[in-house]
């Protein structure tokens, strides 16, 4: 007899094993977490922007970025609305901890805001894609792996942006952008499950 290995998608089993959360219980999940992270990246856009003001250079850049986060927000509020998803009970937390990560990394200057951006948006893309994997897997949701799909588009392109505009040149880049997408990554764990 040889053992086989079982096929996976991000690390999780395809058919699923005794014990393990419904369909429709991970859909519900998808949707709760990433409410959460789109609330949460409008949060940190809205502690760049106080710190920065109208007249600094990256505000039009982080402005855009925030617009796009705030419409991402209203569409999952809305599909939550329809499907009757709860939100994570953590977005206290997340309204806090977004706001003062933004505020932070703009406070210690332009390439760390961008260095801040570019780690939150790796990880999200990164996210996203796990997700359309099982859903494609799956073959269910399709307007949901639409709607993700669009929405990683625009968390690619933020990555990018910030990338132009000095996020690698900031002084301990590898030691920011890791500890941020470490809090990211947690933060994802917390709220698929809270």
């Amino acid at each position: 007899m040889t053992d086989q290995p079982q096929e996976t998608v991000s690390a999780r089993p395809l058919r699923p094993l005794p014990g393990d959360p419904s369909m429709a219980e991970e859909v519900a999940s998808m949707i709760r977490v990433d409410h959460a992270g789109e609330y949460s990246a409008a949060r940190i856009y809205e502690g760049q922007l106080a710190v920065f003001g109208p007249d600094h250079s990256l505000t039009p850049v982080i402005r855009r970025m925030a617009e796009q986060e705030k419409e991402h927000l209203q569409v999952f509020e809305e599909i939550m609305s329809d499907r009757k998803v709860r939100p994570t009970v953590l977005n206290p937390i997340w309204h806090m901890a977004g706001f003062a990560l933004g505020a932070a990394t703009a406070l210690m200057g332009t390439r760390a805001a961008m260095a801040c951006t570019a780690a939150v948006e790796e990880v999200i893309d990164e996210h996203y894609q796990s997700q359309r994997d099982l859903l494609d897997h799956w073959d269910v949701e399709p307007e949901l792996n639409k709607t993700v799909k669009a929405f990683q588009a625009d968390e690619v392109e933020h990555r990018d942006t910030a990338i132009k505009h000095g996020a690698e040149q900031t002084p301990g880049y590898g030691l920011l952008s890791g500890g941020i997408k470490a809090g990211c990554r947690a933060a994802i764990w917390l709220s698929k499950r809270i």
